[in-house]
């Protein structure tokens, strides 16, 4: 009983932390691609800026640095007061966004620098009847102007295929922690039935039954061998004091003894030497310990 609600928390554990990973993944990626398109917008933008002064003949004043104003807001601004058409601007922008490859639905606003009023907006999507464009073939006067550009609609790219393969290896990572685990275990559950049997090394152990099988060989061991075997098993690769073994085995049953002990060790040491995995250890002056090389 104790057993199976040990599992049922693990799994529960397990449930938790594949969910844990499952967000944590997700939102890693969605930043990382998030700053992968701010990139690419700023470069995009910064071009926008040079075709715009280039276009009137000024290639000595600088694009200052571009500033996401908030997620797919950007703003555009100059050294210095310039003049522009705002049809090269609509088609300056559409040709360095189609270049490279960034979404073709968003709103590009020309605010003036001193009263912070609208100069020229418009707003371009990828159903042409959305699309507005006003008059852009008037000329705005030389101003410091600063243009920003915010997309709409931008939908999420897909980061699933990937999330997949990283939640196929973490969920195999857990599966080979839960075998070892569970193989562990086995060993040291209390055994029940005349059938149950503990795995140790090549070896079925039947504590009922006081016999080893190896194969299709069968060891028969005494009722006292039977019991020492099944205390080691209970507790492998740990020092067990001589008067722990022997208050178990035999004091308990009102039977006094002196050296029987280390007898029924060496039986047990004959009978396992077959199998170089197992061992049992003599600790000077503590116990003994049942050690099983994995």
């Amino acid at each position: 009983m104790l057993f199976t609600c040990f599992m049922k928390r693990r799994y529960y554990l397990y449930a938790v932390l594949v969910l844990l990973f499952v967000v944590a993944l997700f939102y890693s990626r969605a930043d990382s691609k998030q700053e992968q398109f701010s990139e690419k917008v700023k470069i995009s933008l910064r071009e926008v800026g040079n075709q715009l002064l280039l276009a009137q003949q000024d290639s000595t004043s600088l694009v200052l640095p571009i500033i996401e104003l908030e997620a797919s807001n950007y703003q555009l601004s100059f050294e210095k007061a310039f003049s522009f058409n705002p049809a090269s601007l609509v088609t300056f922008i559409a040709d360095s966004f189609q270049q490279s490859g960034l979404p073709e639905s968003y709103r590009t606003v020309v605010i003036r620098c001193d009263d912070k009023e609208v100069a020229y907006s418009y707003e371009m999507n990828v159903g042409k009847e959305k699309t507005l464009i006003p008059c852009g073939g008037r000329l705005l006067p030389a101003k410091c102007y600063t243009i920003t550009v915010r997309f709409v609609d931008i939908k999420q790219q897909q980061t699933h295929s990937n999330a997949y393969w990283y939640l196929i290896i973490f969920l195999l990572i857990l599966g080979g922690i839960e075998v070892f685990l569970y193989w562990k275990k086995r060993a040291q559950v209390p055994l029940e039935g005349n059938d149950a049997f503990a795995a140790l090394g090549s070896f079925r152990f039947y504590p009922d039954q006081n016999k080893l099988i190896k194969e299709a060989l069968e060891i028969a061991l005494s009722k006292k061998e039977g019991e020492l075997l099944a205390i080691f098993i209970a507790t492998p690769n740990k020092v067990i004091k001589r008067d722990e073994l022997t208050k178990k085995v035999w004091e308990d049953h009102g039977v006094i003894v002196g050296r029987s002990l280390d007898t029924y060790i060496s039986k047990l040491r004959r009978k396992l030497e077959s199998d170089d995995s197992i061992k049992i250890t003599n600790i000077h002056g503590i116990g003994y310990k049942l050690e099983i090389n994995t």
